[in-house]
């Protein structure tokens, strides 16, 4: 069950970011060609959180990044990824923060309580900061809670929306060129992207075997997939290509589809906040555990960095949610693809050894593949990192 639940921690952190911005984002190409820009990103970011895995498992299970770095690459590249980790990490809170505020906002709206966006973030933040505070296993149990409830949602509004699917509309498509589809596989590549929450979850299952560790990953990819699929079928089925390009905001989204349905509108609201709550659970579990790791191990000063300095950033990019993910994405590229390859290539030298600390290579997790598996993963982290230039 822990290591269920961890699966589970690693698909709610990437799901937040894409059930609310890829129908927005890939609707403007067609069904089919965004099914294959997802699966294309899945297998790059799915080998790249096995890399990372393996880096976790053979330093001994450190539960930060910073550590991680050190033990491999050393103090140079150390402070490197770190900058790089925060950058990222803050870059996903605000987005989450900002989605939260925007939801909140009018489901409280709705219920005839007055209550602002920034309001709404900053309560929500605060009260999830105490959750992630107490410990992983507290953050686990939630989680699990959250998701089962979240994915019934999800069944609940595909179920209904299914019998309104008009098949001419899934064969849509605006025209685009490859240059399109490319410039967006940044913000595509974020919404896959709940690696940075790995080493946290290998320290949490420690004691864990290789095909276990291995077998949590692709777990945690999969259900990602599988739920986006099978959201942006119902939504492209339902409103069409064309219609669903023209939206900029995830309530204008739930809008839409649930014109004069009060009902499929409150579970498409609860479901999209419970996204965003599993994300924001398993983003700001990384930060904390960073924070912890490359600071401070002082509670109170560990919780303000973790919770109030996005607070404060985040009133600085209203209305960015999309943007944000976008800025996450080229961060995404040298932390969770080049970094891992990276510490891997270092830790597979023969040779490799490192003063006072030693690599733990019994038992520890190994990603197959070998020189052309990372040779692919290096191409695929700068088709990513190129497109973001695209925009």
């Amino acid at each position: 069950m822990r290591l269920f639940g961890s699966s589970l921690i690693l698909a709610g952190t990437a799901l937040g970011a894409g059930m609310l911005a890829i129908p927005m984002v890939l609707a403007q190409f067609g069904f089919y060609a965004s099914t294959l820009l997802m699966l294309f990103i899945f297998v790059g970011t799915t080998y790249s959180a096995l890399l990372l895995a393996e880096a976790c498992t053979k330093t001994k299970g450190h539960c930060g990044m910073s550590t991680i770095a050190y033990l491999t690459l050393g103090t140079k590249f150390k402070h490197f990824i770190n900058a790089l980790f925060y950058l990222l990490l803050i870059c996903l809170m605000i987005a989450y923060l900002l989605g939260v505020g925007d939801l909140f906002h009018k489901i409280l709206a709705g219920l005839g309580v007055n209550s602002s966006p920034a309001v709404s973030y900053t309560i929500f933040c605060l009260l999830m900061g105490v959750v992630v505070a107490s410990g992983t296993k507290h953050i686990d149990k939630l989680n699990r809670a959250l998701f089962i409830v979240m994915v019934a949602m999800l069944f609940i509004v595909i179920g209904y929306l299914s019998s309104n699917i008009h098949l001419s509309y899934i064969d849509q498509a605006s025209h685009y060129t490859f240059h399109d589809v490319l410039k967006y596989s940044a913000v595509i590549f974020t919404s896959f992207g709940s690696m940075v929450v790995i080493p946290s979850l290998v320290t949490y299952n420690e004691g864990a075997t290789p095909k276990q560790i291995r077998n949590m990953v692709l777990l945690g990819g999969l259900i990602p997939l599988a739920c986006y699929l099978a959201w942006l079928f119902t939504i492209i089925g339902n409103l069409g290509v064309h219609t669903v390009s023209q939206f900029h905001s995830i309530s204008d989204l739930i809008s839409s589809f649930s014109y004069n349905k009060p009902f499929i509108k409150e579970v498409s609201s609860i479901f999209s906040a419970l996204a965003l709550i599993t994300s924001f659970l398993g983003v700001s579990m990384a930060l904390y555990d960073q924070n912890k790791d490359a600071v401070s191990s002082n509670k109170a000063i560990t919780y303000a960095l973790t919770f109030i300095l996005p607070l404060v950033l985040t009133k600085l990019f209203a209305d960015q949610f999309v943007g944000m993910l976008s800025y996450a994405g080229m961060v995404l590229v040298f932390l969770a693809v080049w970094g891992p390859l990276a510490m891997v290539v270092k830790l597979r030298q023969p040779a490799f050894d490192i003063v006072n600390e030693r690599i733990e290579l019994d038992g520890s997790y190994t990603a197959g593949g070998g020189k052309l598996a990372l040779m692919v993963t290096f191409l695929f982290g700068f088709v990513v990192f190129i497109s973001w230039f695209m925009k």
